[in-house]
């Protein structure tokens, strides 16, 4: 099947990726201790986008005192409506550099540009444009009439919409008189890195904010370090369990967002056409890589319409290899992040048996899966 698409006015040229990344300590790139780099690829072509720099224990006990002092020495000291002002700062500089945040959140993710362009980096900018309203009117949030900070928050966010996991632990941490040291997923740290050189130009104190990037090891240190008062983790059910025992006979605070399932349910009276289009977004939005994607289907057995599943699927417009060569404004499917969940994949499309006139038709074997869509079949 042969897609026309219409062409969509970016470039990678937009954005300049270095071809080495730095940990974001103290307002300044700094060097790890002891840390080594690995490869942040473009999960579309598989190609290394840069290497980063695998935070250690040392360089995590370097970002709380940073944040330590910052909270003591500076940001628990500015009046909220000073704090708001560095918030719009901030969001007014990602409106004005969105085009670059979304070409390379798209690169470093996978995601279609018109998801990162339309959605994820504008709700980036807007949550720090609503926080940075509410700096000064705390008490006006339900916390009681003088809501104290935590002091230094310590924020893990995951791989699936990386700026604006960033944007929603970020500014309210700030908002609420807090400073921060921020994992980003290993596999999509770039545009954290490049959110450090907007607190840069926002000229926002030193240790308010502080990137440190890493794989588990380095979450953990973050997790365990006795510097921090809150822990504020995005991911997965298993290791947010784990977090939670680790914060346990301790003082630290802690705020779980964790995965999940989203059933669909339909019964004989729903309207079929409507409820095809709900059950395709609620799956294949984001590449299904969202926390409660409808990845169950229950229906009434009874219904015999959903043959038809399979026709709208075959209607999506998927990227091919020169995606980024030329950007494509209407490619609404793009790639898996991770490597070993799209071979996951595959492997459970071999198996699959339910859905036999979706695996087997001509039009869908011309797809190449290793590249494109996620869970066709649970």
């Amino acid at each position: 099947m042969k897609f026309e698409y219409a062409p969509a006015p970016e470039s990678t040229a937009i954005v300049d990726i270095q071809s080495d990344y730095n940990l974001f300590i103290d307002g300044k790139f700094v060097p790890s201790k002891g840390g080594k780099r690995f490869a942040t690829i473009n999960p579309a072509n598989e190609q290394v986008l840069a290497k980063v720099t695998q935070g250690t224990a040392a360089d995590v006990d370097r970002a709380v005192k940073a944040a330590t002092t910052a909270y003591k020495k500076t940001w628990s000291k500015l009046s909220g409506a000073d704090r708001g002002k560095y918030l719009f700062r901030i969001a007014r500089i990602l409106q004005e550099r969105a085009r670059e945040f979304a070409v390379l959140e798209s690169m470093d993710n996978g995601k279609p540009i018109r998801e990162t362009r339309d959605t994820d980096i504008p709700l980036a900018a807007a949550h720090f444009f609503y926080h940075a309203g509410w700096a000064d009117k705390l008490e006006h949030a339900g916390l009681g009439a003088n809501p104290k900070a935590h002091g230094v928050v310590g924020q893990i966010i995951p791989w699936n919409f990386p700026l604006l996991m960033l944007a929603w632990k970020i500014a309210p941490a700030l908002a609420t008189g807090n400073t921060v040291v921020l994992k980003p997923a290993e596999t999509t740290p770039l545009t954290a890195l490049l959110f450090a050189e907007v607190c840069q130009q926002a000229e926002l104190p030193n240790g308010v904010v502080n990137i440190v990037t890493g794989d588990g090891a380095t979450g953990s240190a973050l997790v365990n370090h006795p510097g921090i008062q809150k822990i504020a983790f995005t991911g997965s059910t298993e290791v947010g369990k784990l977090i939670a025992k680790s914060v346990v006979g301790t003082k630290k605070a802690l705020t779980l967002e964790l995965g999940g399932k989203g059933a669909n349910i339909v019964f004989e009276d729903a309207p079929i056409d409507e409820t095809v289009e709900g059950i395709i977004n609620g799956i294949y939005f984001n590449q299904g890589h969202v926390c409660c994607a409808g990845s169950r289907l229950l229906v009434q057995e009874n219904i015999n319409h959903f043959i038809i599943i399979g026709e709208n699927v075959l209607n999506f417009h998927y990227s091919d290899d020169s995606y980024y060569e030329e950007w494509f404004d209407d490619v609404e499917d793009g790639w898996i992040v991770l490597l070993n969940f799209r071979d996951h994949v595959l492997q459970e499309m071999k198996r699959a048996r339910i859905d036999y006139y979706l695996i087997s038709t001509p039009a869908f074997q011309q797809i190449n899966w290793r590249k494109y869509l996620p869970d066709c079949v649970s």
